[in-house]
Protein backbone atom coordinates (compact mmCIF):
# COMPACT_ATOMS: atom_id res chain seq x y z
CA UNK A 1 0.00 0.00 0.00
CA UNK A 2 1.58 3.68 -0.89
CA UNK A 3 1.22 6.33 1.68
CA UNK A 4 -1.42 7.99 -0.39
CA UNK A 5 -3.55 4.70 -0.20
CA UNK A 6 -2.91 4.82 3.42
CA UNK A 7 -3.77 8.32 3.93
CA UNK A 8 -7.00 8.31 2.22
CA UNK A 9 -8.04 4.98 4.24
CA UNK A 10 -7.46 6.67 7.36
CA UNK A 11 -9.30 10.19 6.17
CA UNK A 12 -12.37 8.20 4.99
CA UNK A 13 -12.45 6.27 8.66
CA UNK A 14 -11.65 9.15 10.88
CA UNK A 15 -12.11 8.57 15.04
CA UNK A 16 -12.04 11.24 17.70
CA UNK A 17 -9.45 11.13 20.44
CA UNK A 18 -9.24 7.69 23.06
CA UNK A 19 -11.96 5.92 20.08
CA UNK A 20 -9.60 4.91 17.23
CA UNK A 21 -9.70 1.25 17.39
CA UNK A 22 -10.33 0.92 13.74
CA UNK A 23 -7.40 3.03 13.51
CA UNK A 24 -5.23 1.13 15.11
CA UNK A 25 -5.95 -1.89 13.96
CA UNK A 26 -5.60 -0.72 10.50
CA UNK A 27 -1.97 0.40 11.06
CA UNK A 28 -1.01 -2.48 12.48
CA UNK A 29 -2.25 -4.71 9.90
CA UNK A 30 -0.23 -2.48 7.65
CA UNK A 31 2.43 -2.79 9.48
CA UNK A 32 2.58 -6.56 9.17
CA UNK A 33 2.50 -6.74 5.60
CA UNK A 34 5.71 -4.60 5.88
CA UNK A 35 7.40 -7.11 8.23
CA UNK A 36 7.65 -4.20 10.89
CA UNK A 37 7.32 -5.50 14.29
CA UNK A 38 4.84 -2.96 16.43
CA UNK A 39 2.69 -3.32 19.61
CA UNK A 40 -0.11 -1.62 21.41
CA UNK A 41 0.81 1.71 23.58
CA UNK A 42 -2.07 3.93 25.29
CA UNK A 43 -4.95 2.14 25.07
CA UNK A 44 -5.17 2.72 21.17
CA UNK A 45 -1.86 3.95 20.31
CA UNK A 46 0.89 1.53 18.01
CA UNK A 47 4.57 1.75 18.69
CA UNK A 48 6.56 0.37 15.39
CA UNK A 49 10.39 -0.85 15.58
CA UNK A 50 12.91 -0.64 12.76
CA UNK A 51 16.50 -1.62 13.33
CA UNK A 52 19.21 -0.19 11.80
CA UNK A 53 21.81 -2.47 9.84
CA UNK A 54 24.42 0.07 10.63
CA UNK A 55 24.10 -0.71 14.36
CA UNK A 56 26.65 -1.09 16.84
CA UNK A 57 24.76 0.57 19.29
CA UNK A 58 21.33 -0.88 19.04
CA UNK A 59 19.71 0.40 22.13
CA UNK A 60 20.33 4.29 20.82
CA UNK A 61 16.75 5.16 19.38
CA UNK A 62 14.78 7.92 17.69
CA UNK A 63 11.54 8.41 18.31
CA UNK A 64 8.82 9.50 15.32
CA UNK A 65 5.66 10.55 16.85
CA UNK A 66 2.75 11.03 14.37
CA UNK A 67 -0.83 11.64 16.16
CA UNK A 68 -3.55 9.31 14.94
CA UNK A 69 -7.17 10.97 16.28
CA UNK A 70 -9.55 12.95 14.22
CA UNK A 71 -11.59 16.21 15.26
CA UNK A 72 -15.62 16.16 15.66
CA UNK A 73 -16.31 18.31 12.65
CA UNK A 74 -18.68 17.34 9.78
CA UNK A 75 -16.76 17.32 6.28
CA UNK A 76 -17.74 19.67 3.67
CA UNK A 77 -14.55 18.60 1.13
CA UNK A 78 -16.50 16.81 -1.89
CA UNK A 79 -13.89 13.93 -3.00
CA UNK A 80 -13.79 10.22 -2.66
CA UNK A 81 -11.98 9.50 0.04
CA UNK A 82 -14.32 12.52 2.33
CA UNK A 83 -15.06 11.06 6.16
CA UNK A 84 -17.62 8.10 6.25
CA UNK A 85 -18.27 9.16 9.62
CA UNK A 86 -20.66 11.16 10.24
CA UNK A 87 -19.32 14.43 12.54
CA UNK A 88 -15.99 13.47 12.44
CA UNK A 89 -13.44 14.26 9.98
CA UNK A 90 -9.84 14.42 9.81
CA UNK A 91 -9.63 18.44 9.61
CA UNK A 92 -5.97 18.76 11.28
CA UNK A 93 -4.19 16.78 9.03
CA UNK A 94 -3.47 13.87 11.50
CA UNK A 95 -3.87 11.39 8.24
CA UNK A 96 -1.64 13.31 7.04
CA UNK A 97 0.77 12.76 9.92
CA UNK A 98 0.29 9.22 10.03
CA UNK A 99 0.75 8.96 6.33
CA UNK A 100 4.35 10.49 6.34
CA UNK A 101 5.49 8.04 9.28
CA UNK A 102 3.92 5.36 7.41
CA UNK A 103 6.25 5.81 4.20
CA UNK A 104 9.38 6.53 6.41
CA UNK A 105 8.98 3.30 8.77
CA UNK A 106 8.31 1.52 5.36
CA UNK A 107 11.46 3.15 3.32
CA UNK A 108 13.51 2.54 6.60
CA UNK A 109 12.46 -1.10 6.84
CA UNK A 110 13.71 -1.75 3.43
CA UNK A 111 16.96 -0.14 3.54
CA UNK A 112 17.82 -0.33 6.84
CA UNK A 113 20.68 2.11 6.36
CA UNK A 114 20.90 3.91 9.62
CA UNK A 115 22.73 3.26 13.25
CA UNK A 116 20.41 2.27 16.27
CA UNK A 117 16.70 1.73 16.03
CA UNK A 118 14.09 3.81 15.09
CA UNK A 119 10.40 3.86 16.72
CA UNK A 120 7.32 4.68 15.14
CA UNK A 121 4.51 6.45 17.87
CA UNK A 122 1.45 6.19 16.47
CA UNK A 123 0.03 8.22 19.45
CA UNK A 124 -3.73 8.22 20.19
CA UNK A 125 -5.56 11.33 21.32
CA UNK A 126 -3.50 15.09 20.75
CA UNK A 127 -6.94 16.58 20.14
CA UNK A 128 -8.35 16.20 24.37
CA UNK A 129 -7.04 17.35 27.07
CA UNK A 130 -4.91 16.01 28.84
CA UNK A 131 -3.64 14.50 25.91
CA UNK A 132 -2.54 11.14 24.61
CA UNK A 133 1.40 11.48 25.15
CA UNK A 134 1.09 11.98 28.92
CA UNK A 135 -0.82 8.09 28.44
CA UNK A 136 2.16 7.07 26.59
CA UNK A 137 4.94 8.36 28.58
CA UNK A 138 2.87 6.56 32.01
CA UNK A 139 3.33 3.06 29.69
CA UNK A 140 7.45 3.56 29.67
CA UNK A 141 7.63 2.09 25.96
CA UNK A 142 10.65 3.33 25.65
CA UNK A 143 12.54 1.44 28.41
CA UNK A 144 15.75 0.36 27.76
CA UNK A 145 16.59 2.57 25.03
CA UNK A 146 18.93 5.65 25.19
CA UNK A 147 16.18 8.45 23.12
CA UNK A 148 18.35 10.41 20.95
CA UNK A 149 15.54 12.58 19.56
CA UNK A 150 12.06 12.91 19.48
CA UNK A 151 10.75 14.11 16.08
CA UNK A 152 7.11 15.28 15.11
CA UNK A 153 5.88 16.96 12.32
CA UNK A 154 2.25 18.76 11.93
CA UNK A 155 1.14 20.15 8.37
CA UNK A 156 1.35 23.85 7.85
CA UNK A 157 -1.43 25.10 5.98
CA UNK A 158 -0.72 27.42 3.12
CA UNK A 159 2.27 27.17 3.45
CA UNK A 160 4.00 25.98 -0.43
CA UNK A 161 4.33 21.95 -0.64
CA UNK A 162 8.16 21.51 -0.09
CA UNK A 163 8.53 24.02 2.42
CA UNK A 164 9.43 23.15 6.33
CA UNK A 165 9.02 25.64 8.98
CA UNK A 166 11.68 25.56 12.16
CA UNK A 167 11.91 27.38 15.66
CA UNK A 168 14.57 26.66 18.42
CA UNK A 169 13.47 26.48 21.91
CA UNK A 170 9.57 27.73 22.70
CA UNK A 171 7.55 27.29 20.04
CA UNK A 172 3.89 26.47 21.44
CA UNK A 173 1.94 27.33 24.23
CA UNK A 174 1.17 25.39 27.08
CA UNK A 175 -2.77 24.73 27.07
CA UNK A 176 -5.05 25.06 29.74
CA UNK A 177 -8.68 24.67 29.81
CA UNK A 178 -10.92 27.38 31.84
CA UNK A 179 -14.19 26.36 33.23
CA UNK A 180 -16.42 28.86 35.67
CA UNK A 181 -19.76 28.55 37.06
CA UNK A 182 -20.86 31.67 38.85
CA UNK A 183 -24.24 31.52 40.58
CA UNK A 184 -26.46 34.27 42.07
CA UNK A 185 -29.78 34.30 42.42
CA UNK A 186 -32.69 34.39 39.42
CA UNK A 187 -35.79 35.90 38.65
CA UNK A 188 -38.03 38.54 37.03
CA UNK A 189 -35.31 40.42 34.67
CA UNK A 190 -37.29 43.55 35.62
CA UNK A 191 -36.99 43.46 39.64
CA UNK A 192 -33.70 43.65 39.76
CA UNK A 193 -33.57 44.69 43.54
CA UNK A 194 -34.57 40.77 43.93
CA UNK A 195 -32.16 39.62 42.45
CA UNK A 196 -28.20 38.20 42.31
CA UNK A 197 -27.41 38.75 38.66
CA UNK A 198 -25.04 36.16 37.68
CA UNK A 199 -24.88 37.47 34.56
CA UNK A 200 -23.79 40.65 34.80
CA UNK A 201 -20.92 39.13 37.26
CA UNK A 202 -20.24 36.71 34.55
CA UNK A 203 -19.74 40.01 31.77
CA UNK A 204 -17.82 41.55 33.99
CA UNK A 205 -15.52 38.12 34.36
CA UNK A 206 -15.29 38.22 31.15
CA UNK A 207 -13.92 41.46 30.23
CA UNK A 208 -11.84 41.17 32.99
CA UNK A 209 -10.20 37.86 31.65
CA UNK A 210 -9.28 39.07 28.48
CA UNK A 211 -7.29 42.12 30.14
CA UNK A 212 -5.03 39.38 30.94
CA UNK A 213 -3.64 38.97 27.03
CA UNK A 214 -0.46 39.74 26.33
CA UNK A 215 2.30 39.00 24.30
CA UNK A 216 2.71 36.11 26.18
CA UNK A 217 -0.31 35.08 27.87
CA UNK A 218 -3.72 34.41 25.82
CA UNK A 219 -7.26 33.92 27.81
CA UNK A 220 -10.18 33.87 25.85
CA UNK A 221 -13.94 32.72 26.52
CA UNK A 222 -15.24 30.46 23.73
CA UNK A 223 -18.98 29.57 25.32
CA UNK A 224 -21.45 30.67 27.64
CA UNK A 225 -24.45 29.43 28.60
CA UNK A 226 -27.34 31.44 30.78
CA UNK A 227 -30.26 29.64 30.24
CA UNK A 228 -32.55 32.96 30.86
CA UNK A 229 -34.78 34.60 28.38
CA UNK A 230 -36.03 38.01 27.66
CA UNK A 231 -37.24 38.46 30.89
CA UNK A 232 -35.91 36.04 33.07
CA UNK A 233 -32.67 36.14 35.11
CA UNK A 234 -31.18 32.74 35.62
CA UNK A 235 -29.96 31.15 38.82
CA UNK A 236 -26.20 30.40 37.48
CA UNK A 237 -24.09 31.06 34.11
CA UNK A 238 -21.79 28.82 32.75
CA UNK A 239 -18.79 29.87 31.01
CA UNK A 240 -15.65 28.06 29.10
CA UNK A 241 -12.10 29.19 27.42
CA UNK A 242 -8.63 28.57 27.27
CA UNK A 243 -5.47 30.01 28.34
CA UNK A 244 -1.98 30.25 26.97
CA UNK A 245 1.58 30.97 27.99
CA UNK A 246 4.83 30.49 27.10
CA UNK A 247 6.27 30.21 30.75
CA UNK A 248 5.65 27.96 33.64
CA UNK A 249 6.10 30.36 36.17
CA UNK A 250 3.52 33.26 34.60
CA UNK A 251 1.47 29.84 34.03
CA UNK A 252 0.93 29.83 37.65
CA UNK A 253 0.80 33.05 38.44
CA UNK A 254 -1.59 33.90 35.81
CA UNK A 255 -3.66 31.02 37.64
CA UNK A 256 -3.74 32.61 40.74
CA UNK A 257 -5.03 36.24 39.20
CA UNK A 258 -8.01 34.61 37.70
CA UNK A 259 -8.82 33.01 41.23
CA UNK A 260 -8.20 36.78 42.39
CA UNK A 261 -9.92 37.74 39.88
CA UNK A 262 -13.29 35.63 40.28
CA UNK A 263 -13.22 36.40 44.43
CA UNK A 264 -13.47 40.12 43.48
CA UNK A 265 -16.49 39.41 41.30
CA UNK A 266 -18.31 37.71 44.31
CA UNK A 267 -17.39 40.45 46.56
CA UNK A 268 -19.02 43.14 44.41
CA UNK A 269 -21.70 41.31 42.97
CA UNK A 270 -22.77 39.12 45.78
CA UNK A 271 -22.78 36.29 43.79
CA UNK A 272 -20.87 33.02 44.03
CA UNK A 273 -17.99 31.57 41.09
CA UNK A 274 -16.24 27.98 40.92
CA UNK A 275 -13.35 27.95 38.97
CA UNK A 276 -11.82 24.90 37.40
CA UNK A 277 -8.68 24.73 35.71
CA UNK A 278 -8.22 21.56 33.66
CA UNK A 279 -4.38 21.67 33.33
CA UNK A 280 -3.54 20.80 29.64
CA UNK A 281 -0.33 20.77 28.00
CA UNK A 282 3.07 22.53 28.51
CA UNK A 283 5.09 24.67 26.04
CA UNK A 284 6.62 22.84 22.77
CA UNK A 285 10.33 23.78 22.90
CA UNK A 286 12.61 22.61 20.69
CA UNK A 287 15.89 21.85 21.41
CA UNK A 288 18.52 24.20 19.68
CA UNK A 289 21.06 21.68 18.28
CA UNK A 290 18.54 19.47 16.56
CA UNK A 291 16.56 22.46 15.07
CA UNK A 292 19.62 23.85 13.55
CA UNK A 293 20.34 20.75 12.34
CA UNK A 294 17.01 20.33 10.78
CA UNK A 295 16.91 23.38 9.60
CA UNK A 296 20.43 22.85 7.69
CA UNK A 297 19.30 19.43 6.19
CA UNK A 298 16.02 20.97 4.73
CA UNK A 299 17.72 23.85 2.78
CA UNK A 300 20.15 21.16 1.26
CA UNK A 301 17.07 19.74 -0.54
CA UNK A 302 14.07 21.70 0.62
CA UNK A 303 12.72 24.74 1.24
CA UNK A 304 13.26 25.60 5.08
CA UNK A 305 11.84 28.74 6.53
CA UNK A 306 12.01 30.13 10.28
CA UNK A 307 8.77 30.69 12.58
CA UNK A 308 7.27 32.53 14.43
CA UNK A 309 5.73 31.56 18.20
CA UNK A 310 2.59 30.65 17.96
CA UNK A 311 0.00 30.09 20.67
CA UNK A 312 -1.22 26.91 19.92
CA UNK A 313 -0.73 23.83 21.26
CA UNK A 314 0.61 20.87 20.89
CA UNK A 315 0.53 17.61 23.87
CA UNK A 316 4.51 16.98 22.11
CA UNK A 317 5.32 19.19 24.39
CA UNK A 318 5.57 16.25 27.12
CA UNK A 319 7.77 14.77 25.07
CA UNK A 320 9.97 17.53 25.21
CA UNK A 321 10.21 18.03 28.99
CA UNK A 322 12.51 14.57 28.84
CA UNK A 323 14.29 13.86 25.95
CA UNK A 324 16.01 16.08 23.27
CA UNK A 325 12.84 16.84 21.00
CA UNK A 326 11.96 18.59 17.32
CA UNK A 327 8.52 19.64 16.11
CA UNK A 328 8.52 21.15 12.57
CA UNK A 329 5.77 22.40 9.98
CA UNK A 330 5.45 20.82 6.58
CA UNK A 331 3.58 22.59 3.93
CA UNK A 332 0.77 21.51 2.28
CA UNK A 333 -0.42 24.04 0.12
CA UNK A 334 -1.24 27.27 -0.50
CA UNK A 335 -4.61 26.43 -1.35
CA UNK A 336 -5.37 23.87 1.70
CA UNK A 337 -7.51 26.07 3.21
CA UNK A 338 -7.65 26.46 7.00
CA UNK A 339 -7.16 23.61 9.45
CA UNK A 340 -9.84 22.91 11.86
CA UNK A 341 -12.22 23.72 9.24
CA UNK A 342 -14.64 21.74 7.33
CA UNK A 343 -12.90 22.39 4.34
CA UNK A 344 -9.38 21.41 4.74
CA UNK A 345 -7.87 20.04 1.99
CA UNK A 346 -4.00 19.38 1.97
CA UNK A 347 -2.25 18.78 -0.69
CA UNK A 348 -1.00 14.97 -1.14
CA UNK A 349 1.85 16.33 -2.66
CA UNK A 350 3.28 16.60 0.58
CA UNK A 351 3.33 13.44 1.63
CA UNK A 352 6.37 12.15 -0.64
CA UNK A 353 8.17 15.13 0.51
CA UNK A 354 7.16 14.48 4.53
CA UNK A 355 8.49 11.18 4.01
CA UNK A 356 12.05 12.05 2.27
CA UNK A 357 12.83 14.98 4.48
CA UNK A 358 11.74 12.27 8.11
CA UNK A 359 14.20 10.03 6.58
CA UNK A 360 16.53 12.42 6.00
CA UNK A 361 16.77 13.52 9.52
CA UNK A 362 16.37 10.26 11.22
CA UNK A 363 20.41 9.22 9.16
CA UNK A 364 20.84 12.89 10.51
CA UNK A 365 20.40 12.49 13.92
CA UNK A 366 20.66 8.84 14.25
CA UNK A 367 24.31 7.96 12.13
CA UNK A 368 26.30 10.50 13.93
Amino acid sequence: MTPVQFRRHLHANPELSFREEHTARFIAERLAEEGIPCRTVAGTGILACVEGDLTRHPHRATVLRADIDALPITEAVDCQWRSRNEGVMHACGHDMHVAVLFGVLQQLNRSRDFEGTVLGLFQPAEECNPGGAQAVIADNPFDGYEIRAVIGAHVEAGMPVGSFGFRAGKFMASNDELRFTVTGRGGHAAMREHLIDPVAAAARLILLLSELNGPDCVVSTGRVTADGATNVIPDEVKTEGTMRTFDESLRRSVKLRIAEIAAEIDALHGTRTTVDIDEGYPCVVNDPELTARAFAAAERRFKAVELPRRATSEDFGRYGELWPSLFYRFGVGEESGATHTPRFAPDERAIECGIEFMSMLVKEFSND
